[in-house]
């Protein structure tokens, strides 16, 4: 059988090479869309994430390492993949940067090979440690995030080896601890304002245990979850909000029969038509009428719609279009289902207290649909408490009464 020699070398020069490029990327790759919108800022959150590494060690290398002199590796077997995992906590600095560190496992590697005189000897690998790095966010959508990151690391690599026949390894379980550097690229998807899903590769330089240096690859999927709620409400006053005067429109004018002829048989005038139904439309807060994300009308809520009660007696209804409307945040089912309750909240209050008749009240939501603010104005993905108070407007349920005196 042909002999296998294996020396001791330096890493190749195309790995550094693609190393510097992912570096390169994740330095720069983020000044190429600065113009995207900024998000919110000033929270902080941890994750967990698991995926495949990939590593790429030279076996050989240490095999021949742990082997007595006269002794040769003929045939090399490896597995190069195994099951890697990290948890992470992190706080986003500003609109776009953010630190990160946690622990990372990138899994167990196995090989092994045959050697003359004959004998067997195999070999694992297993690298962890921690990391802390700095992260650029920026956004690609409303929803969707790039991610770019580089980091240091420092961690501890176990190596084990065992051998039969005459390979009988020297050192069997060799231990290393070291820092290293670390780069990679993502994206992070927002499923609400409480929970997002991250999918990224990286590269972790590691040492090998007996001296060496390698690289691990990791490509993961995971959950990201804020530790402070995105959507706070701000305090307001508990004062209920002023209750909006109904303007009344002015009665149409209502022209005088003409003169009758001379010697037409006087007759008397026939009664004038009936006056046009007036429409009438009014909006509340929904922050005066509901708790935060709720559709339970508050007190302070009642007092208002007992006030327009109050005002609509006196007028014959032919119709009464209740409407709920929300800001952008949060996702766009989750939007409707809050308008289309609050509004349903405020007919059944109408009726059951106002004296108002079921029948003729209708009750829509139309979600996010129909914002008062611009985007221009209101800048930002993630909630916060600035984002929160300048979509006010947007959220809102407006009452239109179609009706006459």
């Amino acid at each position: 059988m042909k002999s296998f020699h294996h020396t001791a070398a330096a890493p190749p020069r195309t790995s550094q090479r693609q190393l510097l490029r992912l570096l390169a990327l994740a330095g720069l790759g983020p000044l190429t869309l600065l113009s995207a919108t900024a998000q919110e800022a000033g929270y902080g959150y941890g994750g967990l994430s698991v995926g495949q590494s990939r590593s790429r060690i030279d076996e050989a290398r240490l095999l021949s390492s742990r082997m007595g002199a006269g002794m040769s590796l003929t045939t090399l077997d490896r597995d190069r993949t195994a099951t890697g995992y990290k948890a992470l906590l992190g706080y986003q600095m500003s609109d776009m940067w953010a630190i990160e560190g946690g622990y990372f496992n990138l899994g167990r590697f196995n090989f092994g090979g045959d050697v003359t005189p004959p004998g067997r000897l195999n070999g694992s690998l297993r690298a962890q440690g921690f990391n802390a790095d700095l992260v650029a966010r920026v956004p690609l959508t409303q929803n969707l995030s790039a991610l770019a990151r580089v980091g240091g690391i420092y961690g501890r690599t176990n190596d084990h080896f065992e051998g039969s026949g005459s390979a009988q390894p020297i050192n069997t379980s060799p231990t290393t601890r070291g820092k290293g550097y670390k780069a990679g690229l993502g994206l992070n998807y927002a499923i609400s304002s409480t929970l997002s899903v991250r999918a990224e590769a990286e590269r972790y330089r590691v040492y090998d245990a007996i001296g060496g240096r390698g690289n691990i690859n990791l490509v993961s999927v995971g959950l990201v979850m804020p530790f402070d709620s995105p959507r706070p409400a701000p305090r307001r006053s508990e004062a209920p909000a002023p209750m909006p005067v109904m303007a009344q429109a002015e009665p149409p004018m209502v022209m005088p029969p003409p003169a009758p002829p001379a010697l037409q048989v006087m007759m008397a005038p026939p009664p004038p038509p009936p006056a046009p139904p007036q429409r009438q439309r009014v909006s509340f807060s929904a922050e005066s009428l509901f708790g935060f994300d709720n559709a339970v009308v508050r007190p302070e809520g009642r007092s208002a719609l007992d006030g327009f009660s109050a005002q609509t007696r006196g007028l014959t209804f032919e119709q009464i279009n209740v409407e709920g409307y929300t800001d952008r945040l949060g996702t766009e089912r989750y939007n409707q289902n809050l308008s289309q309750q609050r509004a349903e909240a405020v007919k059944a209050y109408l009726v059951s207290s106002g004296g108002l008749t079921a029948g003729k009240i209708t009750a829509t939501g139309h979600g996010e649909s129909k914002p008062i603010t611009l985007l221009a104005d209101c800048r930002g993905t993630q909630a916060s408490a600035r984002l929160i108070a300048c979509l006010q407007p947007d959220r809102r349920v407006e009452i239109e009464v179609v009706g006459s005196r």
